[in-house]
């Protein structure tokens, strides 16, 4: 299945740092790693939260990865408001096994933010 995720200027030089096949660990206070199912909603997050954020560098990036269909079967959809705002929530602790999961490379589609 193809999935996105919305990242910061930090989170994309880790993910480059490990050849673009995972995601970097999540910090204390982020328990829950989140892709979301298509790129309108990545984008919205990158435009209303790494665009504003200090730490994101005020850049954000999608990006668009697979991930084997059979392992994703545990968790469920969630839709978080609008019917496109949907989402997995992936425990922190899980995000290794997660990155195992990724068919290919991560890629970098998109970017937003300030010049």
């Amino acid at each position: 299945m193809v999935l996105y995720r919305p990242v910061g200027a930090q989170e994309r030089l880790l993910i480059a740092e490990s050849g673009y096949t995972a995601f970097p660990p999540r910090l204390p206070e982020q328990p829950i790693f989140y892709p979301v199912l298509n790129e309108q909603y990545a984008a919205e997050i990158a435009e209303r939260w790494n665009v504003r954020d200090k730490s994101s560098g005020f850049r954000g990036f999608i990006t668009r990865f697979q991930v084997d269909d059979r392992f994703m079967s545990r968790y469920q959809v969630q839709t978080v408001g609008r019917s496109y705002h949907q989402e997995y929530w992936v425990p922190a602790e899980e995000l290794e096994e997660f990155n195992r999961h990724i068919l290919g490379r991560i890629e970098v589609i998109r970017e937003v933010g300030r010049e």
